[in-house]
């Protein structure tokens, strides 16, 4: 029996990952399409996390998503980095080859495409400028996917504005910074509103911000998912906007992975939707 002979294992590495949707995600899978395998949530500290990471194909795993606090620290233990995910700064697909290259890969911005794309038929990135809200993690691959797909111009705010700047600088000329008090305005014209920000969430407060200035035509997302609906979606609902949920985001950036470690191009379809929101 070779390595790749064994039951496909993967998983999703984290400190903490108690909280993580992404093993109802892959077990929906498996069971769907009738595979051997399993998906596991690895909860490490980030004291042992090299030492643990280094081990998982030792123990047969195929690959593994990576979540917050590591998704940076795994690049510099990766053997080869995909464009995207060098861009970015941050990996959260890893794949383990049978050549033992340990491969990287950043399939986020992927996710929040994917998402748009089948919730707002007919949207694309470059119908006009985009105004993104936050400068995290998140907010990095959301910028390098728009930017990506066509998007003219990022207007990106951040209540710390010299995080936004550094980012500014690392995308260029086509992303510009806006005041947080001034974020407003900054709809003006705008063909994206995306939330990259924790604001929204269950246990946080709203995003400080209205939409009556927004365009009639303008797309609201929001990276958050619990709840489905955010303040900032029920106003767009209220107002009559195209509006797509967080949650489509997280199933799309699982299918690369799952079809690298399982074999098979997973579907994302309102069942599996049901199965990843249930408590």
């Amino acid at each position: 029996m070779t390595e790749h002979d064994r039951v496909p294992l993967a998983g999703v590495v984290g400190w903490p990952i108690a909280h993580s949707r992404s093993p109802r995600l892959h077990h929906h899978w498996l069971r769907r399409y009738g595979l051997a395998g399993d998906y596991v949530p690895l909860g490490v500290a980030p004291r042992d996390f090299e030492a643990a990471f280094r081990a998982l194909p030792l123990l047969g795993f195929r690959g593994v998503n990576v979540t917050i606090p590591f998704k940076e620290t795994v690049l510099k233990l990766a053997t080869k980095v995909s464009d995207r995910a060098s861009l970015i700064g941050a990996a959260n697909t890893i794949t383990f080859r049978e050549d033992g290259t340990i491969y990287a890969d950043n399939t986020d911005g992927y996710g929040f495409l994917e998402n748009l794309r089948a919730g707002a038929p007919g949207w694309k990135a470059s119908d006009g400028p985009a105004l993104v809200f936050g400068a995290g993690g998140a907010a990095r691959a959301i910028i390098s996917a728009l930017l990506s797909d066509g998007a003219p111009e990022i207007r990106l705010t951040n209540r710390t504005r010299a995080r936004a700047e550094f980012l500014a600088e690392h995308f260029g000329a086509k992303v510009r910074v806006v005041d947080w008090i001034k974020a407003e305005a900054a709809m003006d014209g705008a063909a994206t509103l995306v939330n990259a920000t924790a604001l929204g969430m269950t246990g946080h407060p709203p995003l400080p911000v209205s939409l009556r200035r927004a365009p009639k035509s303008m797309l609201v997302t929001d990276i958050v998912y619990t709840p489905l609906m955010t303040p900032l979606l029920e106003e767009a609902r209220e107002r009559r906007m195209r509006w797509v949920d967080g949650l489509g985001m997280l199933l799309h950036q699982g299918r690369p992975g799952f079809e690298a470690w399982y074999g098979v191009a997973p579907e994302v379809d309102e069942e599996l939707r049901r199965a990843v929101l249930e408590d």
